[in-house]
């Protein structure tokens, strides 16, 4: 199992996910959703007070938290989201930093840029805009942003020392992540690490969390907090345990 292999099977199942007409909110699509470990547990009802213009364009239901809540973001900044998707939390950030600032969504999957460009247009979000690219080689320039952000993706990169390396490169000096994220807690067993359905489902890729935090402190970022960690409920039987958190820390 390769890199490629894993990105492959990552890149169609979003890409399909992109191609259905409607929106898709809740626990009807995205990670959780097939016959798998994960069930439907991971998909929650996290908008609830966002605009509904921009949920129903934007909110194909794929995250597993809000890290623009706990993004100290500001008019004027601006901000990468990785793994945008149809650029639900680019439109709730871009909201935030005003006509004065930027937000930029990076996503791999062709299929979800160009329906979030079509969301933008359709918002009329002008400081916003969509690039086609991997999280661990970005189309972004060298300390170019002020804030990093992202929802249930970096559990989907296959080399997250690499993706977490790239965050701290486009940051800005004093610049900021908040990464909601799936991590482990016990041994996830290897059978499930090389079923493609679980990698897709964003299990397979989960670190165990203190593994995760232990990068993110390799890659060189301080103040590293988790400020939301929700266990979820799996089979008892098995090894270990899904939480989602989500995580800030400075560079």
């Amino acid at each position: 199992m390769s890199d490629t292999e894993i990105k492959s099977a990552v890149r169609e199942k979003y890409g399909q996910i992109a191609q259905k007409s409607n929106s898709c909110c809740g626990p009807t699509c995205g990670c959780g959703t097939e016959a798998g470990i994960a069930g439907t547990i991971i998909m929650n009802d996290l908008y609830s007070d966002v605009d509904p213009s921009i949920r129903e364009n934007a909110d194909l239901g794929l995250g597993c938290g809000i890290p623009t809540e706990f993004a100290d973001l500001k008019r004027g900044m601006t901000v990468l989201d990785l793994g945008s998707g149809a650029g639900i939390d680019v439109f709730v950030a871009a909201k935030e930093v005003g006509p004065t600032g930027k937000v930029i969504g990076v996503d791999m999957t062709k299929e979800m840029v160009v329906r979030a460009r079509m969301n933008k247009n359709k918002l009329r979000a002008e400081n916003t805009e969509f690039r086609l690219g991997e999280i661990e080689n970005l189309p972004v320039d060298t300390e170019s942003v002020d804030r990093v952000i992202s929802n249930c993706v970096i559990n989907l990169v296959p080399d997250k020392r690499r993706a977490f390396g790239e965050m701290r490169r486009v940051l800005k000096p004093g610049g900021k992540f908040t990464v909601s994220d799936i991590v482990s807690v016990g041994e996830i067993p290897g059978e499930i690490r090389k079923d493609m359905t679980e990698w897709a489902g964003c299990v397979a890729g989960a670190l165990d969390r203190e593994e995760y935090l232990g990068i993110v402190l390799e890659a060189g970022f301080r103040e590293v907090k988790v400020v939301v960690d929700k266990p979820y409920s799996l089979d008892p039987f098995l090894p270990f345990a899904l939480h989602s958190i989500t995580v800030s820390a400075t560079k």
